[in-house]
Formats: C-alpha cells, sequence, structure tokens
C-alpha cells in the first residue's frame, strides 16, 4: 500500500536504480503518471514530457477496455475481448475517432506551443501511476517505438498480473515493484489517490526545458 503517489514514485525510483535504467528522457502518461513520472525524471537527471493515449471503453461497461488509442492514432485492438463482448465495427470505428481527438487535444493543452520531443534513438522511460489492462500503456509503448526510440521501458508501481505479461511483449523492459495476485484496480493499493488535476500536471511538466 502506497501513501500517495509521491511515495510510490521515490519507491519507484529505488526500483528504476536497482535495474541500473539508463535513459534520455521520462514520459509520464496523464494525469496520475505525472507526479511519479517527476520524481523517476529528477532522479534519472533527465527531462520529463508526457505520452497520451486513450483506453477504448466497452459499450456497457466504459471502464474495461477493449483498446487503446494513442495521440498519434494508433491503435490497439484487443481481439479476444471484442469478439467474446461482440462489439461492433460501427461501434470501434466511431468511439476509436472520439478518443483519438481527445488524445490530440490533452497533449496539446499540456504542451501548450511547446513541440512533442524527438525520440529518434532516444532511450525512453515511460511512466504511470499503474497498470490494469495495461491498454493505455500498451499504446503509448508502441507511439513512442514508432516514433523512433531505440529503447523503451514501462516503469509503473503497481501492476495486475496479465497487465504486467503483456506489456512485456510490447517493452523493452517493464519494471514494477508490485504484481499482487488480487487485482482489483489501481486504487486499491494508495492511501490517496485523489485525481491529480490538469493544472498541477502541466505545473509539473513546465519546470522541464527542451
Amino acid at each position: 500500500m502506497y501513501r500517495n503517489r509521491t511515495d510510490a514514485g521515490e519507491k519507484l525510483a529505488a526500483v528504476v536504480d536497482a535495474h541500473d535504467v539508463v535513459a534520455d528522457i521520462v514520459l509520464a502518461i496523464p494525469r496520475g503518471g505525472v507526479p511519479i513520472g517527476k520524481i523517476v525524471a529528477d532522479f534519472l537527471a533527465v527531462p520529463l514530457d508526457i505520452i497520451v493515449a486513450r483506453k477504448l471503453g466497452a459499450p456497457d461497461n466504459p471502464e474495461l477496455a477493449v483498446g487503446a488509442v494513442a495521440a498519434d492514432g494508433s491503435v490497439w485492438r484487443n481481439e479476444p475481448l471484442i469478439q467474446t463482448l461482440r462489439v461492433s465495427e460501427e461501434y470501434l470505428e466511431e468511439t476509436i475517432a472520439r478518443e483519438h481527438e481527445t488524445a490530440q487535444a490533452k497533449a496539446k493543452r499540456y504542451r501548450g506551443e511547446r513541440t512533442p520531443p524527438d525520440l529518434t534513438d532516444k532511450r525512453v522511460v515511460i511512466v504511470d501511476d499503474g497498470l490494469a489492462t495495461g491498454a493505455t500503456a500498451l499504446a503509448c509503448v508502441r507511439l513512442a517505438k514508432a516514433a523512433g526510440a531505440s529503447r523503451v521501458v514501462l516503469a509503473v508501481p503497481v501492476a495486475s498480473e496479465s497487465g504486467a505479461e503483456r506489456l512485456m511483449s510490447e517493452a523493452d523492459e517493464v519494471i514494477c515493484e508490485m504484481t499482487p495476485a488480487y487485482f482489483s484496480a489501481v486504487g486499491q493499493f494508495y492511501e490517496d489517490f485523489g485525481q491529480v488535476s490538469d493544472e498541477a500536471a502541466m505545473a509539473a511538466l513546465a519546470t522541464y526545458e527542451r
């Protein structure tokens, strides 16, 4: 159990240190990943930026991810779940279009006039506050690789066993302090899991110059 995201970030930084990670940049998944990403970036003495993706919620359960779309338009689809739930292509196309637009708008709002970082041949660490299905993180990993990153490490304080396993086939390395056998939601492992405001996240990012 973590006290809050600061506690989780400090503990994750120690685990990253134990793995001898070398990075050129940390990319946090907003909003919850930004406070943790800032601590990891400060520890590694590298810049912090964001990487944005949106999950594709199931028709009758928006919290259940049937896929994800990144800000660059790349899509990951959970085909077995899509088939099990009999999700229509029409629904998927509409949801992808809507969430892609939302991801683009969020990335633009967070960066303002700043351009996205050049990831060509960069060693990237992607950070979030936890990993449930792994859909959003997976889309982010693919986005970073498509942008030319030479190595992509995913680092989270806590993850479901299935989520961590899914990302192991996508990221070059997955670093996680805890993978509990019983996992229902990321928030169950935090005493304080209050929502991070856009303003707080943007303020953390504004301290880094590129």
